[in-house]
């Protein structure tokens, strides 16, 4: 008689207990603190904190990221060009205030706030832009848009791939107001960085 030999079982409870065993090293959702953010491994994957909590945005779409790369692209030649300051795109963390960390899509750092630039993490940047996905439409909108105003960001652009527009804000006052809205077959600017202007097909795709 041949003796039968267990091959599953002690696979799937080895793989429980491992997994078990990493959750255990890092805190709670509620109880995650700064230092306990940074102290995370590297990894290209956004990671937010917020109230205490560790969030991971879903992954980007292709019509996004094209999106980020393309005005990435314009928004860093203007603004090296004429020696504006700094340009860099996510993931690079945020500190917008104690215990709130955002990733933004891209961001401009004005290079008389350079003081606001870290190697760990940046402060308030001048100028945010996020591009929405399904995912993150709400958060652009709703939650992040206060958070920036909260934090004196003093421009803020909306990319939307799907509707196919751009929309830009400026800080006032502690709110935003919107400077304009375009869409396909127009142009959008800036008023912080007095000259820019991208064509939204550009962006979004025609």
């Amino acid at each position: 008689m041949t003796e039968s030999i267990p091959i599953a079982e002690p696979q799937v409870e080895t793989r429980s207990r491992w997994a078990l065993e990493v959750a255990e090293l890092f805190p709670p959702q509620g109880q995650w603190t700064e230092e306990a953010y940074f102290s995370l491994p590297d990894t290209n994957r956004y990671m937010e904190l917020s109230e205490g909590e560790l969030m991971m945005p879903p992954h980007p779409t292709l019509s996004h990221q094209k999106a980020v790369e393309e005005l990435f692209v314009r928004l860093r030649t203007f603004v090296q060009e004429r020696n504006l300051g700094e340009v860099h795109i996510a993931p690079l963390p945020v500190r917008l205030w104690p215990g709130k960390i955002r990733e933004p899509d891209l961001l401009f750092v004005a290079k008389e706030h350079a003081d606001r630039i870290g190697e760990q993490y940046f402060g308030v940047p001048d100028l945010v832009v996020e591009v929405t996905s399904p995912g993150t439409w709400r958060t652009d909108r709703w939650e992040k848009m206060m958070e920036y105003a909260r934090a004196g960001v003093q421009e803020y652009w909306i990319v939307d791939p799907d509707a196919g527009s751009i929309e830009v804000y400026r800080w006032r006052e502690g709110v935003y107001e919107i400077v304009g809205k375009w869409g396909r077959g127009e142009r959008a600017r800036s008023l912080l960085l007095a000259g820019f202007e991208v064509a939204v097909d550009d962006i979004v795709g025609g």
